[in-house]
C-alpha cells in the first residue's frame, strides 16, 4: 500500500477503509473483512458510535499496531480544551489503543481554538501521531493555522467527481495539509456509477466506475477512505495501483465537477445548527 507523507513526517496509507454509518453491531465484521483484505487504515469517529467495534476488530486480529493507521474524531460538543482532552481519553478507551495515528475535529464548529490547544497538547505527549480537521473550509483553516503553532496535518473534506475541490487542495498544498477525501464515491449520488463519462474511461482500463474514481483521487495525492460492507467490493476498491489515468482522462472527469457538495451544505445555518445540536455519548 502506497503511503503518503504528512507535514511532520508521518507515512499514512494513502486508502483506507470508511465505517460511517456502518451500524454498531456490524462494523466488528466489517474491519475484520477490510483487515483480511488487506487494509491497515481505519478511518472512525465518535459520532459513529462503532469505535468499541472498530477496537474489537483490532485486537482480535493480531495485526501488529504499528503496522495499522487509526482515526478517530472530536465532536463539536466536545470541543473546549478540558472537553476534548477528556473526550479523547474516552474515544482511547473505546478503541482498547494506548494511542492513535490521527486526531481530527470533526467540524469546524465551536470552541474549535480551544479543542485545538488540546490536541496539540495530545500531538505533543505522544497520544496521537497527528492531528488534523475534518470538513474546513480555507477561510476556517487559515483561522486556525494562523493562530496556533502546530498547523493541522490533514482536512478531510466531501471530494468526488462531482465536488472536486481543486483550489481547496491548492490551498492547502501551499500550507502543507493533506486532502483527505470523504465519501469518494459520492456515496452513491448523482447516478456516478452509471455516469458516462466515467463508465468509458472504466471500461478502457478494464476496471469498476469505483476503481477509476478511487484511481483518479490517488494520482491526485488525495487519500480516499471508500466504505463498503461487502468483502468483495473492499478487495474491489483496493485494487487500483495497476493502472493510471491519461492527461486526457482526467480532464474529462474534470468536467465533471459542479463546485457544490452533492451530500451536506455546512455553509448553511439550518444545517450547522442541526449539527451543533446532535449528541453523542
Amino acid at each position: 500500500m502506497p503511503n503518503v507523507t504528512l507535514n511532520n513526517g508521518v507515512q499514512m496509507p494513502v486508502l483506507g477503509f470508511g465505517v460511517f454509518q456502518i451500524p454498531a453491531e456490524e462494523t466488528e465484521e466489517a474491519v475484520t473483512e477490510a483487515l483480511v483484505a488487506g487494509y491497515r487504515h481505519i478511518d472512525t469517529a465518535k459520532a459513529y458510535q462503532n469505535e468499541e467495534a472498530v477496537g474489537r476488530a483490532i485486537a482480535k486480529s493480531g495485526i501488529p499496531r504499528d503496522e495499522l493507521f487509526v482515526t478517530t474524531k472530536l465532536w463539536i460538543r466536545d470541543a473546549g480544551e478540558e472537553r476534548a482532552k477528556r473526550a479523547f481519553d474516552t474515544s482511547l478507551r473505546k478503541l482498547g489503543l494506548d494511542r492513535v495515528d490521527l486526531y481530527l475535529i470533526h467540524e469546524p464548529f465551536g470552541d474549535i481554538h480551544g479543542a485545538w490547544r488540546a490536541m496539540q497538547d495530545l500531538y505533543r505527549q505522544g497520544a496521537t501521531r497527528a492531528i488534523g480537521v475534518s470538513n474546513f473550509h480555507p477561510d476556517q483553516l487559515i483561522d486556525l493555522i494562523d493562530h496556533h503553532e502546530i498547523a493541522p496535518a490533514v482536512n478531510q473534506i466531501e471530494t468526488h467527481p462531482f465536488y472536486q475541490r481543486t483550489l481547496d487542495q491548492h490551498f492547502m498544498d501551499k500550507h502543507g495539509v493533506r486532502l483527505e477525501s470523504w465519501g469518494p464515491l459520492g456515496q452513491g449520488r448523482d447516478d456516478l456509477f452509471t455516469n458516462p463519462v466515467l463508465s468509458a474511461i472504466a471500461a478502457a482500463h478494464g476496471k469498476t466506475v469505483a476503481q477509476t474514481v478511487l484511481r483518479w483521487l490517488v494520482q491526485r495525492d488525495i487519500v480516499v477512505i471508500p466504505k463498503t460492507v461487502r468483502p468483495e467490493r473492499m478487495a474491489e476498491n483496493l485494487d487500483v495501483f495497476d493502472f493510471t489515468l491519461s492527461p486526457q482522462e482526467t480532464a474529462r472527469i474534470a468536467t465533471l465537477d459542479t463546485g457544490a457538495s452533492r451530500v451536506i451544505d455546512l455553509r448553511d445555518p439550518d444545517t450547522i445548527s442541526e449539527l451543533i445540536s446532535r449528541r453523542y455519548e
